[in-house]
């Protein structure tokens, strides 16, 4: 009962009248009075509170202000630090070969090795002369002909073109915004387009789908392919940095990697840009507007 009756009373206490009055000091004038209860003012300031945490949040989340706040980084930032990770790479690398050269001479030098036991690479005791010749069986004989007289040039199987209408209702979000120097000639063996754009250009997914490829080779540098529903893979070349990694999912929009020009066969900034569907390659501009 006790409890009960001081519940009550500390709820009638909030539910009491006061007067705020403001008065002249010297002249004791009221200048102002002002009618409250002490719900009231809880209220008010808890709203306050409310909106002004929605406000920092606002601010932190879509303005540039959160760049200045501990954790955040911007896109700058963080294509330098992907450059000075792979740059980090290749200098431990050499580091390593170095260092296994340097070992090499030592052992040469001190007589620890004799230099025509050095490892050539070439198998040990492999001998090329047991070998025996391979003949042609008839069923790979009736293999190779038929092969040879499909057209060497089509990459698509019977009602190919029917898949590729399957997908004409897809959305797909342009990688980069540029102009198309290289277009889509399967006869050269060129499955895609290659798309010019500015310095340092933000290369984007065309799809929601999971990063699956992203390494380098020496002929298309940088490179990043994204698997995608309904067997649709991309791949985004040239690149010269990669912002996601294998494994990552990815919405359409987001950016993956930055425009370059790595890669031997790379003759400028720019990026070479395929799209295929069920093994098959598509001419990305059917149906993304560049």
């Amino acid at each position: 009962m006790g409890k009960e009756k001081k519940e009550r009373k500390w709820i009638s206490r909030l539910k009491n009248r006061y007067r705020l009055v403001v008065m002249n000091e010297d002249t004791l004038e009221e200048r102002a009075s002002f009618r409250l209860r002490p719900l009231n003012v809880f209220v008010f300031f808890g709203l306050g509170a409310i909106l002004l945490i929605i406000l920092t949040s606002f601010i932190i989340a879509f303005t540039p202000l959160r760049e200045y706040i501990p954790g955040y980084s911007d896109f700058q930032t963080r294509r330098r630090v992907v450059t000075l990770l792979q740059r980090t790479d290749s200098m431990e690398r050499a580091l390593a070969a170095r260092d296994l050269f340097i070992r090499n001479m030592r052992n040469v030098i001190n007589g620890d090795i004799a230099p025509e036991q050095i490892h050539t690479g070439s198998p040990e005791g492999q001998k090329y002369d047991t070998i025996h010749k391979l003949y042609k069986s008839p069923a790979d004989s009736l293999l190779r002909e038929e092969i040879e007289s499909r057209d060497p040039y089509s990459l698509a199987e019977p009602g190919a073109k029917s898949m590729s209408n399957s997908i004409s209702g897809f959305f797909f979000f342009p990688p980069v915004k540029g102009t198309i120097t290289s277009r889509f000639d399967p006869v050269k063996k060129h499955y895609g387009i290659d798309i010019v754009s500015n310095a340092n250009e933000a290369i984007k997914s065309t799809l929601d789908g999971t990063v699956v490829l992203a390494n380098f080779t020496s002929e298309t540098g940088w490179v990043i392919g994204i698997q995608h529903q309904n067997n649709l893979f991309s791949l985004y070349k040239h690149n010269s940095a990669l912002l996601k990694k294998t494994g990552e999912f990815v919405k359409a929009g987001d950016v993956i990697a930055v425009i370059g020009n790595s890669g031997e066969l790379s003759e400028g900034p720019h990026l070479h840009f395929e799209l295929w569907f069920n093994g098959t390659a598509l001419d990305p501009q059917k149906y993304i507007a560049f």
